[in-house]
């Protein structure tokens, strides 16, 4: 014989507060799990690499842009050549003093300014972080774009990982269009 469930007042109010209790819980962890996303999506770096060329005022510049939300920071740069896997931090994180073991002719480089890619470097947001640049000399102009050439043809690769101040990392290569996850 099954037993009659009696529905008092009580019993109606406790149940109902339960239910409502789970809904918002429901509601509850909805919205954490969007705030989350709205953070992750407000710290996001963006980066690129971008070079300028401009052979009428023999100008030539090799720079990272991050078109993010958030501060880049790099975390290594690799390189490869003829089959060679080389780390930029061997050559004092500069990219020139790289360039130049693969392609002696740059020592006679004259009119070049160029910086340092240091493990930690941030690169803010809307902001442009000059690596190289050669201007108002046609010989090193020339020197500078013939070589790098030259490196492309022969299977020059590099990528440049980065991560945001939540430690997601991403990657980008001269092969790719975008940052890979």
């Amino acid at each position: 014989m099954a037993k009659k469930i009696r529905w008092h007042s009580e019993r109606i109010l406790s149940l109902s507060a339960m239910t409502i209790s789970f809904f918002t819980l429901i509601m509850f962890t909805y919205q954490t799990n969007l705030m989350s996303q709205q953070n992750y999506l407000a710290i996001l770096p963006y980066v690129s690499i971008s070079t300028a060329n401009n052979p009428v005022d023999n100008t030539f510049s090799l720079s990272i842009d991050n078109f993010g939300v958030g501060p880049a920071i790099i975390e290594s740069i690799m390189a490869k050549h003829k089959g060679e896997s080389f780390d930029l931090s061997d050559f004092n994180d500069e990219v020139l003093k790289f360039l130049k073991t693969r392609g002696p002719e740059l020592d006679s480089l004259k009119v070049i300014s160029n910086s340092t890619l240091d493990k930690g470097l941030a690169i803010p947001v809307n902001a442009s972080y000059n690596i190289m640049e050669v201007k108002n000399s046609q010989k090193d102009y020339q020197l500078l774009t013939n070589s790098l050439n030259k490196l492309l043809e022969d299977g020059f690769y590099f990528e440049i990982i980065y991560k945001s101040i939540q430690n997601e990392r991403w990657m980008i290569t001269n092969n790719t269009q975008g940052p890979k996850n």
